[in-house]
């Protein structure tokens, strides 16, 4: 997700008010069959291209295709990066962040392990300022995003075993392939941005039962967390919205009728598409974010339909469970930055996701910056630098 112009952050605004009243071994490919090997086992792995690395902090990088698990429940493959720092990693190796990336597309081809991030400058300056800080970065691609399937976006459960697996498998190949020096700790914690940050806070709610005895998770960052986006599908029908919503927000969306179209078949969505909404949904599956923006300006999500989205059979029940954010269980200290200018994920749906996960008395630190979607990144830094620090402390 980017920031837009004004004029689309106010149309934005005032829609969603209305919906919502070394020697390397070389790569193999990966199966389609469902894996046999427990989740986090590496099954490939080659040297990352130089050109993808985090700058002027990394010392070495990998591409990895790991066991984990898919929208359907079963074991699957992912690939994802490992950025180790310069230096010699501390006693017990170096503490780890599982970086959670955003909105980069559905395609094989938007994978940050083969093009980077969709926004390098921004992230890659942020995550620098983490590797500076000592922590080896761990980074899922999502399970069908560069291996077979396709991503299943904002899935919260799928994604947060991708990220959780992404430790096991980074530690696994740290441990078989690099001297002691450069491995990985079992402690770890997850950040992430957007689409990510949701992953992270998702995770944070499952990451102590999915990690196991194995790992020592210590709790998470999300900048930019979406919240209750669940709510703003129910009321899209024919004609509703009456007008086009901003660009940016028509991909997210047509990514989330993609996605479910997938993960979900027995909704029927295939069903009731018109020839305008299945041009974009089958344009969804092989177009990376920016490119897909610039092909639906002008389109309306409302004539996607012939009928409500909320008319199919289970279909308030079945989104709930595939992206609805969890409210309570999480055992760990988490933090949530969000920025007071953020039209890309507007702020008055996470302001209500805080306040309930406050009444939940869940281990939750929320603050609040002057700032919009990508600046709370680099805002937020002087907050959760610390807090981090703190939570690999003990």
């Amino acid at each position: 997700m980017r920031v837009r112009s004004s004029k689309s952050r106010v149309l934005t605004l005032a829609v969603l008010s209305a919906l919502v009243a070394g020697a390397l071994s070389p790569v193999r490919p990966a199966s389609a069959e469902e894996p046999r090997n427990p989740r986090g086992t590496v099954v490939s792995w080659a040297p990352l291209d130089r050109s993808l690395w985090i700058p002027e902090t990394t010392g070495k990088a990998f591409v990895l295709t790991y066991v984990t698990m898919n929208a359907f429940g079963r074991k699957a493959h992912s690939t994802g990066t490992v950025f180790v720092p310069r230096g010699r990693a501390p006693e017990g190796g170096w503490p780890v962040v599982s970086w959670a990336h955003g909105t980069s597309g559905l395609d094989d081809s938007c994978a940050p392990s083969r093009t980077g991030p969709a926004l390098p400058e921004r992230d890659w300056k942020y995550l620098a300022a983490w590797m500076r800080q000592g922590y080896a970065i761990v980074a899922s691609d999502y399970a069908g995003l560069g291996t077979p399937g396709l991503h299943a976006y904002l899935d919260g459960k799928t994604t947060a075993y991708n990220v959780v697996d992404m430790v096991l498998a980074g530690r696994n190949f740290a441990r078989r392939h690099l001297p002691r020096s450069e491995r990985l700790a079992r402690r770890w914690v997850t950040i992430g941005q957007s689409q990510g940050a949701g992953a992270s806070i998702y995770t944070a709610r499952y990451a102590t039962e999915f990690g196991g005895g194995v790992l020592d998770y210590r709790g998470a960052v999300g900048t930019g967390t979406p919240a209750y986006i669940e709510k703003y599908l129910l009321p899209i029908a024919p004609k509703v919205p009456p007008v086009p919503l901003p660009a940016g927000l028509t991909a997210y969306l047509t990514y989330i009728f993609t996605s479910l179209r997938y993960a979900h078949p027995e909704l029927g969505i295939d069903g009731i598409l018109t020839p305008t909404g299945r041009e974009y949904l089958d344009l969804a599956e092989t177009a990376c974010v920016f490119g897909f923006e610039e092909q639906l300006e002008g389109v309306n999500v409302g004539d996607y339909f012939t009928r409500p989205l909320a008319a199919l059979p289970n279909f308030e029940q079945t989104v709930r469970a595939y992206m609805a954010m969890p409210e309570s269980g999480f055992d760990k200290p988490f933090f949530m930055a969000h920025g007071l200018e953020d039209t890309d994920v507007p702020i008055p749906a996470t302001l209500v996701y805080a306040g309930v996960l406050k009444a939940n008395r869940q281990p939750l630190t929320f603050k609040t910056y002057s700032t919009d979607h990508s600046g709370t990144l680099s805002t937020s830094l002087k907050d959760t630098v610390p807090f981090v620090k703190k939570l690999f402390q003990g």
